[in-house]
């Protein structure tokens, strides 16, 4: 919009600074008419004539008729003539004024049309302003009610975990590593699942971008969403009637899945798919996951999910995009639980690999609002720095985020 308001204003300038020197050119026509009228004074011209017409008048009554008339007549013909060229000097210098207010009248919807549009757009942009500010604070609302809900859920935990260790001391017994981890495991998952509903965006934006990948899976089949997180996609999955099945290992996050219906439970995602019957899945889907496991772990459950989908079973992996440096600095450092970044070349790799055919990279447009803009082309020394910043563009604002998909033959 910064940049629209900035291209209109110039035009509106450019149109104004055409405007007054159409008017200048009016003023100077004006001056010209004025000093012509000067050169050949009018009103000179008719009070030369009206003396002249008296001294005929008084030529009649004398008897010097033919000789005074003669001479009168010849002195009226020449004030004739000389208002004659005033007349045309002045309708010459009217007519070249009247074209050019004709000119600068033709021009003046043309400026106020600049004017209106850019204040259009003045007014949009702070309207716009406005409402992407209210947005961003309902957004804001919205992931602390997120962080609110999550908390007291957490709290709840804590308050029942701490009623068994109280009855544990109460038998004068010491806990188990594992009662005191599982009183503090609510805290630290709590904590993970308020950065994921600050940082990754509400349930809407997350089910707006992955609604693309259902068209991906078989209808109607049973798909593992591996890494669930708050069930947005098992959602979609349950709404065009699929089967799915989510592990997630946060116990915040299958709390929230739980609370909505779907069938998920709490566990490692390598352990539940080794666990899962072979060839009984039809789909394996997992958003924003493969980053955060070890390079070893990647290609195993790539092994163990061909092993699970039935024939003609898909395999989609998301994944943060590490040939955008802009998606390696704003979204993969920010979150430390991430362990490696998967080049889209590698993890198409894994997946011919093992054993998957039509192995296809998707990739969303890349981002626009932060790319460098190239300059107009003037000349070859602009046209060879746009081609730099195309290539800057790419390295630096491509996807942020990529898609790897695979079909078991």
């Amino acid at each position: 919009m910064k940049r629209t308001i900035e291209k209109l204003h110039r035009e509106q300038v450019e149109k104004e600074e055409y405007y007054s020197k159409r008017l200048d050119r009016i003023k100077s026509l004006s001056k010209s008419g004025f000093d012509l009228r000067l050169a050949f004074p009018l009103e000179n011209c008719l009070s030369r004539l009206e003396e002249l017409i008296f001294r005929l008048s008084k030529d009649k009554k004398t008897e010097d008729k033919t000789t005074g008339q003669l001479e009168v007549n010849a002195e009226i013909m020449a004030a004739l003539q000389e208002m004659k060229a005033v007349q045309a000097g002045t309708v010459k210098a009217l007519q070249a004024v009247t074209a050019a207010l004709l000119d600068a009248f033709g021009l003046t919807p043309g400026l106020m049309d600049a004017k209106d549009r850019e204040w259009d757009a003045l007014g949009n942009n702070h309207v716009g302003m406005i409402f992407k500010s209210m947005e961003w604070r309902v957004d804001k609302l919205a992931a602390e009610y997120e962080d609110v809900k999550l908390l007291m859920r957490s709290f709840l935990a804590l308050e029942d975990g701490l009623g068994r260790l109280r009855a544990v001391l109460e038998e004068k017994k010491l806990p188990t590593p594992r009662q005191v981890a599982e009183i503090l495991e609510p805290l630290r998952d709590w904590r993970y699942a308020g950065f994921e509903n600050r940082f990754r965006g509400g349930e809407g934006d997350v089910r707006r971008q992955q609604e693309d990948y259902l068209a991906l899976f078989p209808g109607g089949g049973t798909v593992l969403d591996l890494g669930c997180g708050r069930g947005e996609f098992m959602q979609l999955l349950r709404e065009r009637g699929f089967r799915p099945v989510g592990v997630d290992l946060n116990s915040q996050m299958v709390g929230l899945c739980l609370d909505k219906g779907l069938d998920c439970r709490q566990g490692d995602l390598l352990e539940e798919l080794a666990g899962r019957p072979d060839g009984t899945l039809d789909g394996i889907f997992s958003s924003q996951v493969i980053e955060h496991l070890p390079p070893e772990a990647i290609r195993r459950l790539i092994e163990l999910a061909y092993q699970k989908l039935r024939p003609g079973g898909t395999l989609v992996l998301e994944t943060i995009n590490p040939l955008s440096v802009f998606a390696l600095v704003h979204i993969y450092f920010l979150d430390m639980s991430h362990r490696t970044p998967v080049h889209p070349l590698a993890l198409r790799f894994l997946l011919e690999t093992a054993g998957f055919q039509a192995v296809e990279l998707r990739y969303p447009p890349p981002l626009e609002e932060e790319r460098l803009r190239p300059l107009p082309p003037a000349d070859e020394s602009a046209s060879i720095l746009n081609r730099n910043i195309d290539s800057l563009n790419e390295l630096l604002f491509a996807a942020p985020n990529y898609v790897a998909i695979g079909k078991k033959p």
